[in-house]
């Protein structure tokens, strides 16, 4: 069959093309308070030096967005041409002002009009669900016409964490629910012909962000919409963990010919995201045409795949990249990989932890944790680093590891217990989605984590 690249309309970010006959392009987010015009501009040109194609950075509202005018002015007169991405959540009116300064700008349909998630049940008629649409179209329209004014791109950003009570109450936790998220809004996009904008669903669970986008391409495809996709893995984890799971989730869809623009979310800094996400995109035919040679060997619930790579890392790229939809797919449920060079038992480990970030086989404790940016709320690396330490032998728990609430209530429900930024130096603790204890200490907080964990599987 071979491998074909999904035909995508061209959206224009700043100096760039996204999707049409544009290269899948790159990009990354900083984690550095947006405030800090130094800062972000050092962040930006680590990002930008490592071939990241876009930087994004959060704008939690006006102050922050009206400082992208900063960075984005001292980047360029140090000869730094790369688009700027505005990250807004909960605040429409940050939007406008990010239109203004930034080549693109994202919002979330969770938390753009629909305020918080709090997980109730809500009813609605139908007309009263009319009415929600409209307060949508009401703060979203001035918006476009702010970004058409100054040729803004757009991108509709849906998180599996931050769905609105509204979406989940109608539509449940369904895949069907998250596409609707974004449908919405698109609608109003295309009614208002605003063109330049990007797509992306994003999940921490492989299965789940898989499943979603192929989706989202059917009922695009069935209302004639043809937006670029940006893909990844959200709160994907750091290490190998992390590399592994987003080759599993974005490989999946990139060898199936989905996708025009990528970022690996690693809980690392941001620039050590872009390598991973180069040899993704560089490695797509090989692994479409692995990932078919695969499929032909499956006997006895088993993929088998010979993989050749220069180095390790590359290993487990190939290799979850080549069999991520098979096992998504539940084609097989048992991994053989074959390789000369390395050792077998590393090559089993490999396996099983490709398994693992396929949702098939869970073998060790699974970390979600999300890459950090100017929203977090304490040391995230440090703290990732404390709690695998004093849970790594908790096989086949899931912790949630999140730097604030924009998404940590929401993937708390994909985990067993949570670790959430609540203020600065203040941490709450999640069993799933309900929070057991409310602004922490940060000093204390990771020792009253694992005590938690240990009494209640103790008592479970």
């Amino acid at each position: 069959m071979g491998y074909q690249r999904r035909i995508s309309t061209e959206t224009r970010v700043g100096h760039i093309g996204i999707g049409g006959q544009n290269p899948i392009r790159i990009q990354s987010m900083g984690t550095v308070d947006t405030n800090n015009t130094e800062g972000c501009v050092a962040q930006a040109k680590r990002i930008i030096d490592a071939g990241g194609e876009l930087v994004r950075f959060t704008t939690q509202g006006v102050r922050e967005a009206e400082n992208m005018k900063n960075i984005s002015a001292q980047l360029k007169a140090d000869g730094y041409m790369t688009p700027l991405v505005a990250d807004v959540h909960f605040t429409a009116h940050t939007a406008d002002v990010a239109a203004l300064y930034c080549e693109k700008v994202r919002i979330n349909p969770g938390n753009y009009v629909d305020p918080g998630r709090t997980f109730k049940h809500l009813e609605y008629t139908d007309e009263e669900y009319a009415e929600e649409l409209k307060k949508i179209e009401k703060k979203l329209v001035p918006f476009l016409n702010i970004c058409k004014e100054h040729h803004t791109a757009v991108r509709i950003g849906v998180n599996h964490g931050s769905l609105s009570d509204r979406i989940m109450s109608r539509y449940g936790d369904t895949p069907e629910g998250i596409v609707e998220s974004c449908m919405e809004f698109l609608r109003i996009f295309k009614r208002e012909q605003f063109n330049d904008v990007v797509i992306s669903i994003k999940a921490s669970n492989t299965v789940v962000m898989v499943t979603t986008m192929r989706l989202l391409v059917q009922t695009m495809d069935k209302e004639d919409m043809h937006y670029p996709l940006h893909l990844g893995v959200t709160e994907a984890g750091e290490g190998e963990d992390g590399r592994i799971k987003s080759a599993v989730g974005i490989g999946a869809l990139l060898t199936e010919g989905i996708g025009d623009t990528i970022r690996v979310s690693l809980s690392e800094e941001p620039e050590c995201e872009i390598p991973v996400a180069r040899k993704l995109v560089d490695m797509i035919a090989e692994c479409a045409t692995l990932r078919e040679k695969a499929e032909a060997t499956i006997q006895n619930d088993t993929i088998t795949i010979a993989v050749d790579a220069p180095d390790w890392e590359t290993l487990q790229l190939k290799a979850a990249m080549a069999v991520g939809a098979l096992l998504i797919d539940k084609k097989a449920h048992k991994l053989t990989i074959l390789n000369s060079q390395f050792p077998t038992e590393k090559l089993v480990e490999l396996a099983d932890a490709i398994l693992q970030a396929a949702r098939i086989k869970f073998t060790k404790t699974e970390y979600i944790s999300c890459p950090g940016c100017g929203r977090t709320l304490y040391n995230l690396q440090e703290t990732i680093a404390k709690i695998k330490a004093a849970t790594k032998d908790m096989v086949g728990l899931k912790i949630g590891i999140m730097g604030c609430i924009v998404n940590g209530p929401g993937e708390m429900a994909d985990a067993d217990y949570g670790y959430v930024g609540a203020g600065r130096g203040k941490i709450s603790l999640y069993k799933a989605k309900e929070c057991i204890e409310k602004n922490i200490p940060e000093e204390e907080a990771v020792d009253r984590l694992i005590e938690f964990i240990r009494k209640d599987r103790a008592n479970s």
